[in-house]
């Protein structure tokens, strides 16, 4: 069952730069055992897309397979159909109900504005200057609840980043387990506060009645997504930074109205935050010529099938004008991110306001996080042209 090309996430070349290895494996060894993470790995398009909608064959909730679940971590993202779609209904009817125009003018506003104090500066560091404290403003302003203290949250939220990549570092899990439980307490504490506030928080408040949806589900799910959206604007900035300052002249074709949509959704394709998301088999099956075992993980390399030749016609170049394109980079079935038009919105109005500021320029070496699941930077040293 071993694969014949050794993926590492953690190799400091694939860290760099997955792409080239993720084209080897989809060639040689398109499904794969991982002795490592204890998991098949799939790295196809149709292969990931069909184990992502098929959720009887493959489940995200885990008591399925005899796995205890503890109550702390139940969640959306633990529950599978049937029982998963009044909590999902729930939440979608939230999203729905937020005015995202006012949030892009909110959104692009913030952006301007910081990005204009920085322009008086000489080198600064795109990520912590930039994308987390622009990532956690606009949740919470989303969300409708008071800005959490910025060092302490962002410390958590890398904790269960890095939680998700328990497979391949078992130290994690701990640290990640405390903090999903502050995080869970944190979200308690906003169905007490600023009652009324538009927002998210105020627009479940008032649908989560009759809904018959177990209260812990609600609060660790409104923990949850809160920090997905922390967490993707917050990978999405820098990349997409990153990518557009390696590919000159993208920046500008966002100038042309009818490219801007496009180019955000081909920004996520080329290099988004998502790169894997995994499922468990819940019955004996077939994937890719391979039985796989009632029990055993699955893990879908959404990266990997986002650059598939098969599904995309030159998937290794940047073409912000690619049509169709129907990515991976938020995730398909019945598990796709719910925040998904929000991200949009969120690296549309970065890339917008860049238009807007001096031209950017890298000031050094970008250094990547030392993470396999969430794909992002720690550090992107840009400075403004005079």
């Amino acid at each position: 069952m071993n694969e014949t090309v050794i993926y590492d996430p953690f190799d400091p070349e694939v860290l760099t730069n997955p792409y080239p290895l993720y084209a080897r494996l989809r060639e040689e060894t398109p499904v794969f055992w991982n002795d490592r993470m204890r998991s098949w790995v799939a790295t196809r398009y149709d292969d990931c897309r069909d184990v992502l909608r098929d959720h009887r064959t493959f489940a995200r909730d885990r008591r399925r397979v005899n796995v205890d679940v503890p109550e702390f971590a139940q969640n959306l993202q633990t529950l599978d159909p049937p029982q998963l779609a009044p909590l999902r209904s729930l939440l979608m009817n939230a999203f729905r109900a937020q005015d995202l125009d006012a949030a892009a003018h909110r959104t692009h506003d913030r952006i301007r504005g910081l990005l204009r104090s920085l322009s008086e500066h000489g080198e600064f560091d795109w990520i912590h200057e930039v994308a987390a404290p622009v990532a956690l403003g606009l949740t919470a302003e989303l969300f409708g609840v008071t800005e959490p203290d910025h060092e302490p949250y962002v410390a958590m939220a890398d904790a269960i980043s890095r939680r998700m990549d328990a497979g391949l570092d078992p130290t994690v899990v701990e640290p990640g387990d405390e903090a999903r439980k502050r995080l869970n307490a944190l979200a308690d504490g906003w169905f007490a506060q600023d009652p009324g506030r538009p927002g998210l928080m105020t627009t479940i408040q008032e649908l989560m009645a009759g809904s018959g949806v177990p209260g812990h589900y609600i609060g660790n799910s409104i923990a949850t997504i809160f920090n997905a959206s922390y967490g993707t604007v917050f990978a999405a900035a820098g990349n997409t930074v990153l990518t557009l300052l390696e590919h000159p002249g993208a920046l500008d074709q966002f100038r042309d109205p009818r490219i801007v949509d496009l180019g955000v959704e081909e920004l996520i394709r080329f290099d988004g935050p998502a790169q894997g998301t995994s499922r468990v088999a819940a019955e004996r099956t077939v994937l890719g010529g391979h039985v796989i075992e009632a029990g055993q993980p699955v893990i879908t390399l959404l990266a990997a099938a986002n650059r598939d030749p098969a599904q995309f016609e030159q998937p290794d170049e940047l073409l912000l004008d690619r049509t169709p394109n129907r990515h991976l980079g938020f995730g398909w079935g019945s598990h796709a991110c719910l925040g998904a038009t929000f991200g949009h919105v969120a690296v549309r109005e970065i890339v917008l306001c860049l238009l807007e500021a001096p031209s950017l320029r890298l000031a050094g070496t970008p250094v990547r996080r030392r993470t396999a699941t969430v794909r992002s930077m720690d550090l992107l040293p840009v400075s403004f042209r005079k």
